[in-house]
């Protein structure tokens, strides 16, 4: 090698290495932050930004949401490290649908592949996670449903924690499918209508088992809701990072987790 390019090529493997211990000097000062602070129970994640990520790493739509899923891996891990019980994702919108065919091919091939691989994970397994899929699975095909009633059998026992992925869920869809059974039980004679109250209504979302999300994020820069739980964010924080979904990093999350604490809570008192 030429004096100069290995000098250069020197240069650049130290500023690398000082990168990297300083990236994971800083995020073990943040992790200690975090941990010594209150932790939400329930999170919340809109997933954005797997596309724009393939564009601008020069990969297929397909090789992006892989890596969001790689991605999402982690994040149950970090969620468990630190004692979150729920996590919530939007993995899949009633809107998406109308994607391009082949896109959504791909996703549904990666969802069932996806199902069936929690229902054999020997971490979920060994750390006692109930995965479930909420949404209108109607929606789905058939053989997608069958991936997820296998991975929701094969945690059916389990409390230590619980996965959720919205998959083919609408807020707007949720709630209005909560009014018809509502409005059923009230023409049956069963219920009141004085006696409707919001946890009544709660009780006929997909969400009923579950406490409402503590801290909702969102990646990639889009600072809005896109019809996920609605009813359910009332007082939940949220929180928006500019980071695209397969790139969101430790710190990321952990930056997100602290900004939650740094809040003071009021629940509209």
């Amino acid at each position: 090698m030429e004096p100069l390019k290995e000098a250069t090529a020197i240069k650049n493997e130290i500023s690398r290495v000082i990168a990297n211990t300083a990236y994971q000097t800083y995020e073990k000062r943040l992790l200690k932050e975090v941990e010594e602070g209150e932790v939400p129970q329930h999170v919340a994640v809109i997933m954005d930004g797997n596309r724009r990520f393939a564009k601008e790493f020069g990969l297929t739509t397909a090789e992006g949401h892989i890596k969001g899923k790689d991605k999402l891996e982690e994040v149950l891990d970090w969620c468990m490290d630190l004692g979150i019980k729920i996590l919530t994702v939007y993995a899949f919108s009633t809107e998406n649908i109308h994607r391009d065919v082949e896109e959504v091919e791909s996703l549904m091939d990666l969802f069932e592949e996806n199902f069936y691989r929690l229902g054999d994970d020997e971490r979920v397994h060994r750390h006692g996670i109930k995965v479930s899929a909420i949404g209108q699975r109607d929606l789905l095909p058939e053989r997608v449903i069958r991936a997820i009633e296998y991975a929701e059998e094969r945690t059916a026992g389990y409390s230590n924690y619980y996965y959720n992925i919205a998959t083919a869920y609408g807020s707007r869809q949720e709630i209005i499918h909560a009014i018809k059974q509502i409005a059923q039980r009230v023409k049956e004679g069963d219920l009141e209508v004085d006696d409707i109250d919001e946890d009544v209504v709660s009780t006929y979302l997909y969400t009923a088992d579950f406490p409402d999300p503590d801290l909702i994020l969102r990646t990639s820069g889009e600072e809005r809701i896109s019809n996920f739980l609605l009813w359910q964010l009332a007082y939940s924080e949220l929180y928006f990072t500019d980071v695209y979904w397969p790139g969101f990093r430790k710190i990321d999350f952990l930056r997100a987790i602290r900004s939650y604490q740094f809040r003071r809570r009021r629940f509209g008192k």
